[in-house]
C-alpha cells in the first residue's frame, strides 16, 4: 500500500489519466461517462477508487496519474471522512495543482450533512480548488465534466504555456476578496 506519486512514471502521449476517488460508485461512473462524451483531441483514461491507497499488486500496470478528483458527497459525512482517510495516501507534490476536490448534493441544502466550510477549510489546507456541482443533474454533470477535462488537459501538460501550478494559482480566492 504505497503513496500515490505523480512524477514516478512517464506520461503518454496525447493522454491525459484521471483519478476519481469517492464513496458513491454510481455518481463516479455517471461523471466518468459524461467525461467521455465531452469533445476533446486527446486521449483519457479514467480510473475509479472507492478510497485510498490503491492497491500495490498492479502498480507496475498503472498509468502516471495526471489529476485526482476527490469526490465528497455533501449528504454523507462518511464520505468527508473517506477523503480525509485517503489523503494521507497523496505525495505531497499532487498538491502542486493536481488534485480537486468535487462536492456534489449541494442542490439540496436541507439535506447537508457536512458544512460547506469544512471543506472550503479542506481545500485551503491542501491548497486545491474546490468545486461544488449537483451530479444528479444532467446539465450540471456535462457542465462539472467539460471543467473537468479543461483542468485534466493542463495537468497532462497538454496546454503549452500552462503549467498545473500556475493553473491552481489563478484558480484560488485572493485574500483581498
Amino acid at each position: 500500500m504505497a503513496v500515490l506519486r505523480p512524477f514516478d512514471k512517464l506520461p503518454q502521449l496525447n493522454s491525459g489519466v484521471l483519478l476519481l476517488v469517492g464513496s458513491d460508485e454510481a455518481l463516479q461512473r455517471q461523471l466518468a461517462e459524461a467525461i467521455l462524451q465531452e469533445k476533446k483531441d486527446f486521449n483519457i483514461s479514467i480510473h475509479l477508487a472507492t478510497s485510498l491507497p490503491l492497491p500495490s499488486e498492479r502498480d507496475h500496470l498503472r498509468p502516471r496519474i495526471d489529476l485526482v478528483v476527490f469526490m465528497i458527497d455533501i449528504k454523507s459525512k462518511y464520505s468527508l471522512k473517506n477523503v480525509e482517510t485517503s489523503l494521507a495516501y497523496v505525495d505531497a507534490r499532487f498538491f502542486l495543482g493536481k488534485v480537486c476536490f468535487l462536492v456534489t448534493g449541494v442542490g439540496r441544502v436541507n439535506a447537508c450533512s457536512i458544512e460547506t466550510s469544512a471543506v472550503c477549510k479542506l481545500g485551503e489546507t491542501y491548497c486545491s480548488p474546490v468545486l461544488f456541482c449537483e451530479l444528479e443533474l444532467e446539465g450540471v454533470r456535462a457542465a462539472t465534466a467539460q471543467r473537468l477535462v479543461r483542468m485534466l488537459r493542463i495537468c497532462a501538460g497538454l496546454l503549452p504555456g500552462v503549467s498545473a501550478l500556475s493553473f491552481v494559482s489563478l484558480m484560488r480566492k485572493s485574500d483581498d476578496d
